[in-house]
C-alpha cells in the first residue's frame, strides 16, 4: 500500500476504444434516494427510512478546443427524438507510474448540452468546450 493519496490530476478518459484528453472530469456521484413510510398502526411518531433508487448525476467533461475537431458536435447530432449514440465511458485516475488505479466505468452515456467556449479579446486562456453527459449507471473499481 502506497504511502500517500493519489493526485487527481493525472487521469484518461477511454470511449469507444478512443483515449481523449481532458483538463477536467466532474460529476462521478452515485446517490441513493430515500423512502419514508409510516403505517397507521405504528406506536412510533415517525417515519421509517429504507434505500430507495440509485440516482446517478450527469458527468460534466471539459477540454480545449481543437482546429478540425468537431467530435462533440457530431456525437450532440446524433440526438433524434428519442434515440441517441450511447456510449460506454471508462474514466481512469492514474498511479505514479502512469497505470489506472481506481476505474470509473459509465454505462450508456449520452450528451445532453455541449457548451462552447466563451470568446474574450483581451483573455490569456485556452479557448475549452464543455460536454454534459447523462448515463444509466456507474461502477467504481480500485485496481
Amino acid at each position: 500500500m502506497s504511502t500517500y493519496p493519489l493526485v487527481k490530476f493525472a487521469f484518461e478518459v477511454d470511449w469507444g476504444g478512443t483515449k481523449v484528453g481532458f483538463q477536467e472530469v466532474s460529476g462521478l456521484n452515485i446517490e441513493a434516494g430515500l423512502i419514508e413510510y409510516r403505517h397507521g398502526a405504528s406506536p412510533d411518531f415517525s417515519k421509517i427510512k429504507m434505500p430507495g433508487l440509485k440516482v446517478f448525476n450527469n458527468i460534466t467533461l471539459k477540454r480545449g478546443t481543437f482546429k478540425q475537431d468537431n467530435e462533440f458536435f457530431a456525437w450532440f447530432q446524433s440526438i433524434q427524438l428519442n434515440t441517441v449514440e450511447r456510449r460506454s465511458i471508462t474514466i481512469s485516475l492514474l498511479d505514479e507510474n502512469g497505470e489506472p488505479a481506481v476505474t470509473w466505468k459509465v454505462k450508456n452515456a449520452f450528451p445532453l448540452k455541449l457548451q462552447s467556449t466563451d470568446l474574450k479579446a483581451e483573455g490569456n486562456e485556452v479557448a475549452i468546450e464543455t460536454l454534459e453527459l447523462a448515463h444509466e449507471g456507474l461502477t467504481i473499481e480500485n485496481n
